[in-house]
């Protein structure tokens, strides 16, 4: 039961007779307060002491203000049927909870006036006052708080009781203002007219707020202290006048907000699709040129090719690495603002969910490692042609060398007038230059096999190559068939010849094929050389330690060939043989030896200088590599600790680690590779680090959004980590059971079962820790629903099916209404508004399946 006792107000409810003036005044308030009521039911009171003796205008006044239906009165117009009108009165009130003190149902009927306006002042407390609170206040102290809270802004304004605080009239007149500005003009008001302060609030409460007058200005301002009850019966029409713009108000900030929401999750969407669409279209763009295999025939070009690849890996990637982090963090931030605020999940595009860019983004790493093989491969193609094309053009420069002019010379005729002598010489020479054509073969048929593997490894000149060789290969032919014919040629005329010179015989077929390898050996020391290992260049020492070796024997076969010279010098000294010429069966004298000899010897240790010279080379870089090798390893096993920290800190967010970078492979690959999967690792550090800082973000939204405390969340944690008994961030059913249960839940089968299809949707079998934060902050918070805005939008529409265009633009903002007026379809129904919009609908696509 309601106690209208307040520790403000008298003990009893009748007013002391010795100020007649205070009743008086109180008498008239209460007139026109009641008369604020009967009116509605078309009658009014002109003496509140005489007309509510006979008890019927008093129970109309309780039906109109209560809104039910009191026992039917007594219709006779003697004492004893007022008295019983009176008390139905009376009984009503005390049904309601009011403990009526000294009022009797025949004071009132013997027009006691103190009497009457006790029972006045309960009703206007029961009815006009007791409803009202504000933060948990009792009734007096609600309206007061009502009223400083909405008088706060204005100057000159401080509202602390219901007597001196309302004398200047600023009090009502910004309580007026604040509710309805377009009514009263604030800064135009003075306060030293408080009369007139008073006569415009009192004035315009009645002409549009429906408030008669109940007070006097002069009366309050000639008063030290205004009657508390006085005021407090007026002030609280203002409050139930302005009660339902509060109703209206706090419905429409409400919608606002859930509108906000679902405009910021618009926003994100589409910020999502658009960055899916630009880094896909990225994506697809790039895959083509990474495809790309068609090898460029030089090595300047395949080098820009590399130098295109590598500002691609260094320029052009990386901005798109932490586009697709990026893209990961604002969809899982996405998905739990949705969540959080019990919208339905963000389904992307076709083609754009975080999987589709995923497999996108794999694809095109596969593509890349493909093409940096064929680089690489095209590259060691290119190092491999040019080393045998400019091969292949030293050994056809020699062997041009050698058979410029044989052709011509093999076509003489010049046995026809010759001596004898001269045609046994003319025999011998061609011996000799057939042992020496024989000696070539060897390098015609390397040659020839050069030429053959530059057309396989495809060399951009192949087709001077071909022509080249065909035409090294026409002459040999030629020069063999020339060989032939003049053989035979000096065969036929060999039986005219009897003697010759079996000494230049013998030097010229000694000093021809020692000449020829002499050749060969200066071929071979001058030859180029590519290596990448110091294995290569101790195979290429080997070979040449082996050449040296047989060093010693060729100085032999050099000294028997001189030796020969020595002995036809002898011969002709000692004969007398006068030589004239050189030697005519060969073109090699004893100086070209010599010459030949000196000029191989120079080679060896030039050669020796060379060799060398590579091995140290090989050794600086092999130590280059050790030493890469070193400062990668110590980086991969650093990135290996970061990755472990984080992957602990995720652990106990239920976080999935990354693949580490696998230090063990480092040593296995060449240099610009390791420093490709060193960065690869440090960006996947990185991102990790991105991630988690975004799973904490989440956790921290989370925790925000549902009221949740830092220390409720942090108890869940605990609860969770101590449940986890493999500590890979998931607990089975029944630790989850026994986790529930040490929180205070009391479970049968059933109810488990109903949380466990909420936990684990998809029946995996375990709980993560995401799903266990989830259901706890959904067991200890409060959020929107559909419902709520529905009723919301009720109150703006003024209990209405639908809403107008109108009341929206009225109650919303202007972004908010126009929102709602864009979105809401068209109200179907009998005797609508033209104009009229199905808010219901509307309200319940918000938390459903729709496109909003």
């Amino acid at each position: 039961a309601l106690s209208l006792v307040a520790s403000s107000l008298p003990s009893r409810h009748c007013f002391p007779s010795s100020d007649k003036y205070l009743r008086t005044h109180i008498q008239r308030t209460f007139t026109a307060w009641c008369n604020s009521h009967l009116r509605k039911a078309g009658t009014q009171i002109e003496n509140i002491e005489e007309d509510f003796r006979n008890g019927l205008k008093l129970m109309l006044l309780l039906e109109v203000i209560s809104g039910e239906r009191l026992p039917k009165p007594d219709k006779g117009k003697m004492r004893f049927h007022k008295i019983a009108n009176v008390n139905k009165a009376l009984d009503y009130i005390s049904s309601k909870g009011v403990k009526l003190v000294s009022i009797g149902a025949e004071e009132i009927v013997d027009g006691n006036l103190k009497m009457t306006l006790g029972m006045i002042w309960t009703i206007i407390l029961r009815f006009a006052i007791q409803d009202i609170s504000v933060e948990e206040t009792s009734a007096k102290e609600g309206l007061l708080l009502w009223c400083q809270r909405k008088t706060a802004p204005y100057r000159n304004v401080n509202v602390q009781n219901f007597h001196i605080s309302w004398k200047d009239g600023l009090a009502l007149c910004a309580l007026i203002h604040r509710h309805r500005p377009d009514l009263i003009d604030y800064s135009k008001l003075r306060k030293d007219d408080p009369i007139g302060n008073l006569n415009t609030a009192f004035e315009v409460a009645e002409k549009y707020l429906d408030i008669p007058k109940m007070l006097d200005a002069e009366d309050i301002v000639n008063t030290p202290k205004p009657d508390e009850k006085a005021i407090m019966t007026y002030v609280s029409c203002f409050y139930h006048a302005f009660a339902g713009a509060e109703q209206a108000e706090t419905a429409a900030n409400r919608i606002c907000k859930v509108l906000a929401v679902n405009q910021e999750n618009e926003r994100l969407m589409e910020e999502y699709e658009k960055l899916a669409s630009e880094l896909l279209e990225w994506i697809r763009r790039t895959i083509p040129w990474l495809e790309n295999r068609v090898a460029e025939q030089t090595m300047r070009a395949m080098q820009q090719k590399l130098e295109d690849f590598r500002d691609y890996r260094r320029v052009h990637k990386p901005p798109r690495v932490q586009e697709k982090c990026q893209l990961e963090i604002n969809f899982n931030t996405l998905q739990t603002k949705l969540r959080l605020s019990n919208r339905p999940a963000f389904m992307p595009s076709e083609g754009k969910m975080v999987s589709d860019i995923a497999n996108a983004w794999k694809g095109l790493e596969q593509v890349e490692k493909g093409y940096e093989e064929w680089l690489l491969t095209e590259i060691r193609r290119l190092e491999r042609l040019d080393h045998l094309a400019e091969k292949f053009k030293q050994k056809c420069s020699l062997h041009e060398s050698w058979t410029a002019g044989k052709e011509h010379l093999l076509s003489q005729k010049d046995y026809e007038t010759a001596s004898l002598m001269e045609i046994r010489a003319l025999m011998r020479k061609h011996e000799a230059f057939e042992s020496d054509l024989a000696a070539h073969q060897d390098r015609v048929e390397q040659i020839a096999a050069i030429a053959q593997e530059l057309n396989e490894l495809d060399y951009h000149d192949a087709a001077s190559v071909n022509t080249r060789c065909q035409g090294i290969c026409d002459q040999w032919d030629n020069l063999g068939t020339l060989t032939q014919k003049r053989r035979d040629a000096l065969e036929r005329v060999e039986k005219l010849w009897e003697t010759i010179d079996q000494l230049y015989l013998e030097f010229a077929k000694r000093a021809a094929p020692f000449n020829n390898w002499m050749d060969g050996a200066m071929e071979d020391l001058q030859d180029m050389f590519i290596v990448h290992s110091i294995e290569e260049i101790q195979s290429l020492i080997t070979a040449h330690d082996q050449y040296k070796a047989t060093l010693p024997e060729a100085d032999k076969e050099r000294i028997a060939i001189m030796g020969i010279q020595n002995e036809i010098t002898k011969i002709a000294q000692t004969y007398g043989i006068k030589l004239v010429g050189v030697n005519p069966y060969t073109v090699l004298s004893p100086q070209d030896i010599t010459n030949k000899w000196e000029a191989v010897k120079q080679l060896v240790p030039l050669r020796d200088q060379m060799l060398q010279e590579e091995v140290a080379r090989q050794q600086a870089n092999e130590r280059l590599r050790r030493s890469f090798a070193a400062q990668a390893n110590i980086i991969g096993p650093w990135i290996q600790t970061k990755m472990e920290v984080i992957s602990i800190m995720r652990g106990m967010m239920n976080v999935q680690e990354p693949a580490t970078i696998d230090d063990g492979s480092v040593s296995g690959i060449i240099r610009h590779s390791l420093l490709q999967h060193v960065r690869v690792g440090w960006e996947q550090l990185l991102t990790t680090i991105a991630r988690t800082i975004n799973e904490v973000e989440n956790q921290i939204l989370t925790r925000d959004a549902k009221g949740i405390s830092q220390e409720q969340l942090n108890e869940f944690r605990a609860s969770f980590n101590h449940f986890d008994r493999k500590r890979n961030g998931m607990m089975d059913p029944d630790d989850f059971r026994a986790c529930l249960i040490s929180m205070g839940y009391d479970l049968g089968e059933v109810e488990f079962a109903r949380i466990m299809t909420l936990v684990d949707p998809n029946n995996t079998g375990v709980v993560t820790f995401q799903a266990f934060i989830d259901f706890m902050t959904r067991e200890t918070a409060e959020t929107d629903t559909a419902e709520q805005v529905m009723a919301s939008f009720k109150i703006l529409a003024s209990d209405k099916p639908y809403i107008t265009v109108e009341e929206l633009r009225r109650e919303l903002p202007p972004e908010q209404a126009e929102y709602c007026i864009s979105r809401m379809t068209k109200y179907i129904g009998p005797e609508v508004a033209l104009g009229a919009l199905d808010y219901i609908s509307f309200s319940s696509a918000l938390y459903g399946e729709s496109d909003l």
